[in-house]
């Protein structure tokens, strides 16, 4: 399993048809950084990646957004627009969850099945 710390790199959405994105993306890894995650903000330009972790809530949260879990070898295996004020249940295989703005995934190819890949900075 990867190893990472709090900070940022890019996402590499490997999408169906071959095709690639690559995604701003925050790493949270800490407990500190993993329970702030998106509480108080008003959007997100990318994504964030919460390590490890296998369910979120969005109680306090001042906007919808899109979860993506994902096992340990970064394949998508469940993804949900969570509206604030939610408690999403733990998914078991979970190692992984990615947030992003409400739609934003949809956009990028992140569907049940993509594989997903993290470069640091």
């Amino acid at each position: 399993m990867a190893r990472w710390r709090d900070g940022r790199g890019t996402l590499v959405v490997h999408g169906g048809g071959g095709e690639v994105t690559a995604v701003p993306l925050e790493i949270a890894t800490s407990y500190r950084a993993r329970a702030k995650g998106l509480l108080g903000r008003d959007g997100l330009d990318g994504a964030i990646l919460l390590s490890p972790a296998n369910s979120i809530h969005t109680f306090r949260m001042r906007m919808p957004i899109d979860v993506a879990y994902l096992d340990r070898r970064l394949t998508v295996i469940a993804v949900h627009t969570m509206p604030p004020g939610r408690l999403g249940l733990p998914r078991l295989r979970s190692r992984h969850v990615l947030e992003a703005e409400a739609g934003a995934m949809a956009g990028w190819g992140v569907e049940v099945g993509a594989r997903v890949g993290v470069e640091v900075d």
